[in-house]
């Protein structure tokens, strides 16, 4: 449930910010709309922490000597 409570406050925070904004990435300089940043950044955090998961989760149940 807390997830669930989370992610629909980060997506409505999201989806308010609305304005244009200039970002670089790296060496390129790209405007897009602030929420489009703020949604990618959110998509990499929440595949970020379910692979951290994943791992900590196989190296849990692994078995000593296999």
């Amino acid at each position: 449930m807390p997830f669930v409570l989370i992610t629909a406050i980060a997506l409505v925070f999201i989806f308010q910010n609305r304005a244009s904004t200039e970002i670089r990435l790296l060496i390129p300089e790209v405007t897009m709309p602030l929420w489009g940043a703020l949604l990618i950044a959110w998509g990499l955090g929440i595949l970020a922490c379910a692979f951290t998961v994943r791992r900590r989760r196989n190296r849990h149940t692994r078995r000593p000597g296999v």
